[in-house]
């Protein structure tokens, strides 16, 4: 029997290239394993926690999907929905929110980095906190056990989802039998943290990301603000600790890398190193980009995928939350 294997992005900007080497790079790596049956999802409701302008939120939704099916997503093999479009999620988050304790949620991370940055300005500790992001964890479990999921890859800052989900699933079936699969968590630990133009962590706060379909002139431009060292171009320089490398060897193949490696060794220039780095990007870039400014002009075609997608997830969630309201004691 293959393991269901989830994966979910939430539609809050740009997909950078932070969120494609740390997430949908080892999730599609995943899907070509013979013993996952995957499901991807976009996870647009999540979005709602931030993202309230209606233009900017539809534009952000088709985007993340766009990027799936740019990056070689085939929607016939795998089951790829819009979280939106699979109304039983919603109806299981309300079940959920009936057994998951408020002294879970406080402990979620996204809550407490709040409180505690909002105790630090002096203000009233929820400020800016609005229940979609307080119950996110609730919904979050929604959609990992709707599909009776067993592993979830996620970083490691996002081991609690999994956890809170166990700790609801265990609760739900402690009360009425066993209902709800428990999840394991698949960490991925060969994914680092990646640097930004400005060395801190690559991130939409910081506004040091760059977008993964960037226009070539921008992308070339973007990666020569990429902060570097005073080291000369003669100076050995380590590969190890250099961004710039970081992200060569996302986008090379293995003999450019080993070939790259050397010259870092030897000496490079970092204006060569940035050059070296925006061939193999923009190369790499090309034909997805193509496929997804074609899919974005295109919103009835993405609509069209993703409907087809939520009819298979609802092929599986529609029963499966009968068999749960039947067990609660709901008529269903």
């Amino acid at each position: 029997m293959k393991k269901t294997i989830l994966t979910g992005i939430k539609p809050t900007g740009q997909i950078h290239l932070g969120n494609y080497i740390g997430a949908i790079k080892p999730a599609l790596e995943l899907a070509k394993i013979q013993d996952y049956k995957p499901a991807y999802f976009v996870a647009d409701y999540h979005g709602l926690t931030k993202i309230h302008n209606a233009e900017e939120f539809r534009h952000l939704s088709y985007g993340i999907a766009a990027t799936w099916l740019a990056l070689g997503l085939d929607p016939d093999k795998i089951i790829f929905y819009r979280q939106s479009d699979v109304p039983e999620i919603f109806e299981l988050n309300w079940i959920f929110s009936c057994f998951a304790s408020k002294g879970l949620m406080n402990r979620a991370h996204a809550y407490k980095a709040i409180v505690d940055s909002n105790k630090k300005l002096g203000k009233d500790i929820d400020f800016g906190v609005n229940m979609g992001l307080f119950n996110y964890p609730s919904l979050m479990a929604a959609d990992i056990l709707m599909f009776k999921t067993e592993v979830v890859p996620v970083g490691k800052d996002q081991v609690q989802h999994v956890e809170i989900a166990r700790d609801i699933a265990e609760s739900f079936n402690n009360n009425y039998g066993e209902t709800f699969l428990l999840p394991e968590y698949k960490i991925q630990e060969d994914t680092a943290v990646l640097p930004g133009l400005d060395g801190r962590k690559m991130s939409k706060s910081y506004n040091n990301t760059i977008p993964l379909f960037e226009e070539s002139n921008k992308l070339q431009k973007l990666i020569n603000k990429i902060k570097t060292d005073s080291l000369p171009p003669e100076a050995p320089k380590d590969p190890d600790t250099s961004v710039l490398f970081m992200l060569y060897k996302e986008f090379a193949s293995p003999t450019e890398v080993e070939k790259m490696k050397e010259q870092y060794l030897n000496g490079i220039g970092w204006g060569e190193a940035k050059k070296e780095l925006f061939n193999v990007m923009d190369r790499f870039i090309k034909q997805p980009r193509e496929k997804y400014n074609e899919l974005m002009a295109s919103p009835e075609t993405l609509d069209e995928i993703l409907k087809n997608g939520a009819e298979k997830a609802r092929s599986i969630s529609a029963p499966f939350l009968k068999e749960i309201k039947r067990k609660i004691g709901f008529y269903a």
